[in-house]
């Protein structure tokens, strides 16, 4: 059965291409597809884990191809199946056959039922990939397609302006997470010398063994691990988006947020486990981290006024506890937790309209107030202190913006003259630079160490740039595409990157943005003037048209669906073990790009419609 792992990640994506051959207006079809499908997957579930559980509960591996290979750097989609896969996989199975069951009639009459179904199976591949692999680099083509299919959930009510704010701002959190998850990649690499597997983390003699030699190394990809689980899993400082997230359907919210995409940085922990455990300094973080959040989380779920908020909160508690017990090793005790705090906070959430109108028929007619509660032992100014804090969330939002996005923002203000003359310096460096690369001959000057820096840096402000630009949403998608051709002079630079190497990477860049451009261009010609300091809400009037773009942005942005995402984690081959500052900006930039993509895509095609000929929400949801 080890050869058919790949299975569970089979029939989804069947799923997701019966629905697209659908009509959006059949929601019998649509319904019937979506439910059947994952009810075979839920099915081929329960054979896999009985043949497992007959065959001993052995850890079955199994490596299907490799995408790319170039002398020591190895692409290959490896998948695991071991105890902590199998709790993941049977939760995920059967909570996204519920909740897809419950949407049948939850959802009905809604304008993007098709839509809805579409991203609910979208996600749930990519959740499968993420908790079957058995790698690093198969576990990011998963970890791509949960944060795409996060912001489209989000936004689903895509004509109103809060879900759309609030899933640019979750998203900007998860990119966080991938810069965690990608130099985490880049150092491992050098740490192992090869591509590591997940199933060779179990072995502690080679574990230890490169741990002796390089401790430095091994504590700085645990931390990277880490701020990746925190940012997923909405640890602090990270745990304002989480309540945010709730602006989609109150189904995906359940599934999404309330049990499994929410739990996928505890899943890293646990996989990683064998790597970080027998260092002091990560567990106490671990668990420091974990103590503190569960505790705050606690505090602001108490004053909460939303039941989605509440809910969101108490998640996030929870999950601190699971932190907590991971640092004390009790992994088996994590995945119980997992899965009931799973089972639990979906079925909260899928209950809570009812249970809305149930309190408030409640505190009509029997309400009776708590004689006393856990606060009154506290002295009164501290309880009030905690009380303020929590009903401002402890400002964790305010702390966000002002130490992170609000920097970014100003840095970018103060890169105003980069402009159409700017556009065309860069293109004139990027010609030399590549005269120079072919004249050298192999024969570099001295000071050739500071080029990579000097064109990463550049890159950088460019795509800085291209995130903070107010107005002409052209030279933003330009500046982004610049930013590319910057990153790969950087790299040409810096070590012998082939011209091979140049068309895996710049090919996706090249096509997307092209097509971008393209739509672009068809759109002021229809008469619409295209800034980026509102929402033009264009989706509804041009459905296909965003769909096309959408699909140039992700290719902008390296998703998995061109050649451009190979390219970027070879680009990080190239980059040297002590060259982190390198490393650093390169990763930025992939960050940073991802963010003004997706940026332009929300401006231009979702939000109220900007000149009001269509029925809108309200400002706020």
């Amino acid at each position: 059965m080890e050869n058919n792992i790949h299975g569970l990640i089979f029939l989804p994506m069947l799923g997701f291409v019966l629905l697209s051959l659908q009509s959006r207006k059949n929601e019998k079809a649509i319904s019937n597809i979506a439910v059947g499908t994952l009810l075979a997957q839920l099915l081929f579930f329960f054979v896999m884990i009985s043949a497992w559980i007959f065959g001993g509960t052995p850890v079955w591996e199994h490596s299907d191809f490799t995408l790319y290979a170039h002398q020591d750097y190895l692409f290959q989609v490896d998948f695991l199946w071991d105890k902590v896969s199998c709790i993941y996989s049977g939760v995920g199975a059967f909570l996204v056959f519920l909740v897809s069951y419950y949407s049948k009639t939850y959802m009905h009459r809604e304008e993007g039922y098709k839509r809805f179904f579409m991203n609910l199976m979208f996600f749930f591949i990519g959740y499968n990939i993420v908790v079957l692999a058995g790698n690093f680099e198969t576990l990011f083509i998963g970890w791509e397609i949960l944060g795409v299919s996060s912001f489209l959930l989000i936004a689903f009510y895509r004509n109103r302006y809060l879900p759309v704010k609030n899933a640019v701002k979750v998203f900007s959190i998860y990119r966080l997470g991938d810069l965690g998850i990608l130099l985490a990649m880049w150092l491992s690499h050098h740490f192992w010398h090869e591509n590591i597997t997940f199933n060779q983390l179990n072995h502690q003699d080679l574990v230890l063994e490169h741990w002796t030699h390089q401790s430095s190394v091994g504590i700085a990809i645990s931390l990277l691990i880490l701020l990746t689980a925190m940012a997923k899993s909405a640890q602090l400082p990270f745990s304002s988006w989480l309540p945010r997230a709730m602006e989609g359907p109150t189904p995906s919210s359940a599934i999404f947020y309330g049990s499994l995409a929410v739990h996928v940085g505890v899943f890293l922990l646990l996989r990683t486990a064998h790597f970080w455990e027998a260092q002091g300094l990560v567990k106490w973080t671990i668990g420091t981290i974990g103590v503190l959040t569960a505790v705050v989380a606690s505090g602001i779920s108490r004053v909460q006024g939303s039941i989605k908020s509440q809910i969101a909160y108490s998640s996030i508690a929870q999950i601190g506890l699971m932190f907590v017990e991971m640092a004390l090793g009790w992994y088996d005790l994590v995945l119980i937790h997992f899965a009931g705090n799973a089972f639990l906070r979906t079925y909260q959430l899928l209950v809570s309209p009812s249970v809305v109108t149930y309190l408030i028929k409640e505190q009509f007619y029997h309400f009776t107030q708590k004689e006393k509660t856990v606060e009154d032992t506290l002295p009164k100014r501290i309880e009030y202190s905690l009380y303020l804090l929590s009903l401002k969330e402890f400002n964790l939002d305010s702390f966000m913006y002002r130490y992170l996005w609000n920097p970014a923002k100003r840095w970018g203000a103060m890169l105003s003259f980069i402009r159409n003359g700017w556009l065309w310096l860069m293109a004139l460096i990027i010609l030399i630079g590549a005269y120079v690369l072919l004249q050298a001959g192999g024969q570099w000057p001295s000071y050739r160490h500071y080029y990579p820096y000097v064109f990463a840096i550049i890159a950088i402000l460019l795509v800085l740039k291209a995130f903070t630009e107010r107005r002409l949403v052209f030279w933003s998608w330009g500046m982004i595409i610049m930013n590319h051709f910057m990153v790969t002079v950087a790299i040409m630079f810096n070590e012998k990157f082939t011209w091979d190497h140049v068309a895996l990477y710049m090919g996706g860049i090249l096509i997307a943005g092209a097509l971008g451009f393209f739509i672009l261009f068809k759109l002021k010609r229809a008469g619409h003037a295209i800034n980026l300091d509102q929402f033009h809400g264009l989706s509804r009037a041009h459905r296909r048209t965003a769909f096309v773009f959408l699909l140039a942005c992700l290719g902008l942005t390296g998703f998995p669906i061109t050649t451009t995402f190979l390219g970027e984690d070879l680009i990080f081959s190239h980059i040297h073990q002590d060259q982190w500052l390198l490393a650093l900006l390169t990763g930025a930039s992939f960050i940073l790009d991802g963010l003004a993509v997706i940026r332009v895509y929300a401006r231009v095609f979702l939000g109220p419609h900007a000149e009001s000929i269509f029925e809108m929400g309200y400002r706020s949801s």
